[in-house]
């Protein structure tokens, strides 16, 4: 599970995430305009179905390891991308003509998006995991559809207001930030509930194999902890 979530986490991070793309939904009666969306977000909501899935079968401070997993494996990868950027190249290789400026678009993205997305994850990952132990809680264990979509509401929201504002505002136009805000949240927010009977069974799997179903009644909730 915490080889998928930071699969995931960082794939979401690397591959696009400064990518806008538009679709004319200008037949449609009812909307009538263009849809903008960020394009690295598209596989993104898939690693907070993982983490809905940790902190439902093992509970707020086994999730918490793993968030603090994702972030150093973010950490990680934003180092390796700029020393690889900033390393000499040989000049006798003539690919490397094309192959550095190639990087440097790709991998070589700006201080506000590496903190945004960073930022984002972090606060956004220990939202929705907090939630999720809360209404566990609350639930008494029962109606898992309400805590994990829920949790991916108020975690998916913080994710974008954080991200976006810090790394575009300036960049993209005003209309252009506020809509890719506004389709990522709602876009999330439907994967989760499409996802809904995945999650299910597996964490119906899960409880069933690992004979583990926790609820965090006396967990210490501080994120600055990597404890049990």
């Amino acid at each position: 599970m915490m080889v998928g979530f930071v699969v995931v986490l960082l794939c979401a991070n690397l591959i696009g995430p400064a990518k806008t793309c538009e679709i004319d939904l200008t037949w449609l009666p009812w909307f009538g305009g263009v849809l903008v969306f960020g394009a690295g977000n598209i596989f993104f909501p898939i690693s907070y179905i993982f983490g809905d899935v940790l902190t439902e079968v093992y509970g707020y401070a086994r999730a918490r390891k793993v968030i603090w997993a994702g972030f150093g494996a973010m950490v990680f990868a934003t180092i390796m991308a700029f020393v690889i950027i900033n390393l000499p190249v040989a000049a006798s290789e003539p690919f490397n003509e094309i192959l550095q400026p190639a990087l440097e678009t790709v991998f070589g993205n700006t201080y506000r998006i590496v903190f945004g997305s960073i930022l984002a994850f972090w606060a956004g990952d220990f939202v929705n995991a907090f939630i999720m132990a809360k209404m566990k809680l609350l639930t008494r264990g029962r109606y898992l559809w309400t805590r994990t979509i829920g949790s991916t509401m108020a975690g998916q929201a913080v994710d974008s207001m954080i991200f976006y504002p810090i790394a575009f505002y300036g960049i993209w136009e005003s209309g252009t930030l506020f809509q890719v805000i506004i389709f990522n949240c709602v876009f999330k927010i439907l994967v989760e509930v499409v996802m809904t009977p995945v999650t299910y069974a597996v964490v119906g799997i899960l409880k069933h194999r690992e004979q583990e179903d926790f609820f965090d009644n006396d967990t210490n909730f501080t994120p600055f902890s990597i404890k049990d």
